[in-house]
């Protein structure tokens, strides 16, 4: 009857009603609320809650939990790579709960490949660290570096320089380096851009020698949180005033706590976001690896410090 149905809507040119369907999703996500369904929240981490240890991810991991729990579900965090486990039992474990979706934290391991055993299911990971093409949602690091190396042109600084992770490079898919080069090609044509300083962790020696040698005026850092004050006390024992010799613009997951100004991740979008990514996946039955993966980028926003000067007053006409 309903492949009848809809060769009869076919014939007659019916399309279906855009508001029509809208409704319809508000009435079953509320139906559903009443029986609350479940994610099960998930990493290729080796510990069983890598969201307890990062002040990144626990912020991501409310922010899930509390647009998952407006949307009528709850999570469930499941151990991956607990003692003793299976993919053939942890797909035992979730089937009987009845969990068809998840919600993956991703993996330490760069380029870490999910497992093929759990590829019937909906999943949506966070951040570029899992290989295999999944649905995802991940900060918008190309915007981000664009983003402060605009902000620190109008404040009147003209050779940034470009102080990187290693780790967060990789992470990135080398987007804020791709950024800053190309920055610096379509601003600054007539210039040569200054070599980026990829370090994993902040050393002085390389540090001192790559600002004598090339002079920026401000520096882009692009670091893990806690980099930034071990960056701040080596600029303070050699005496570079900040931002009166060297401006500084963080681009970082935490930067409010700090003096700096920069662009600060929005852990609560990327959460929001994968959970209304996953109920959406499921709603239209697209479980499995996707052959096209959908990819939400969340752009960071700028947090205002005290390190960088006041834009410069526009010069009077004479």
């Amino acid at each position: 009857m309903r492949r009848r149905v809809r060769q009869l809507a076919d014939q007659i040119g019916y399309r279906p009603s855009a508001k029509i369907a809208e409704l319809m999703s508000t009435v079953r996500a509320r139906r559903e609320s009443h029986g609350e369904g479940c994610f099960g929240v998930i990493s290729l981490y080796p510990n069983a809650r890598p969201w307890e240890g990062s002040e990144h991810l626990t912020r991501i991991y409310a922010s899930m939990n509390q647009r998952a729990y407006d949307l009528g579900y709850r999570l469930e965090p499941l151990w991956l790579r607990a003692p003793g486990m299976t993919y053939r039992r942890f797909r035992s474990i979730l089937d009987a709960r009845g969990i068809q979706g998840l919600l993956c934290f991703g993996s330490s391991v760069l380029d870490d490949p999910f497992p093929a055993e759990l590829d019937h299911y909906a999943v949506v990971t966070v951040g570029l660290s899992i290989q295999t093409p999944l649905h995802r949602v991940t900060s918008h690091f190309y915007n981000d570096t664009t983003h402060a190396l605009n902000k620190v042109h109008t404040l009147g600084y003209r050779r940034p320089g470009l102080v990187l992770s290693r780790y967060e490079e990789g992470r990135s898919a080398y987007a804020h380096s791709s950024a800053y080069l190309g920055w610096w090609d379509r601003q600054l044509q007539d210039a040569r851009p200054i070599p980026v300083l990829r370090l994993d962790k902040v050393e002085e020696r390389p540090l001192l020698a790559w600002l004598h040698r090339h002079q920026p005026d401000v520096v882009i850092f692009v670091h893990l949180f806690d980099a930034l004050e071990k960056f701040s006390e080596i600029l303070r024992r050699h005496k570079i005033a900040v931002p009166g010799q060297l401006g500084v613009a963080a681009v970082s997951h935490h930067i409010e706590a700090t003096r700096f100004s920069g662009m600060q991740q929005n852990q609560q979008l990327m959460g929001e976001w994968a959970v209304e990514l996953l109920v959406a996946r499921i709603m239209h039955h697209d479980f499995g690896i996707p052959a096209i993966p959908r990819l939400e980028m969340v752009e960071s926003r700028w947090v205002d410090g005290t390190s960088l000067r006041a834009r410069k007053p526009a010069r009077s006409s004479p």
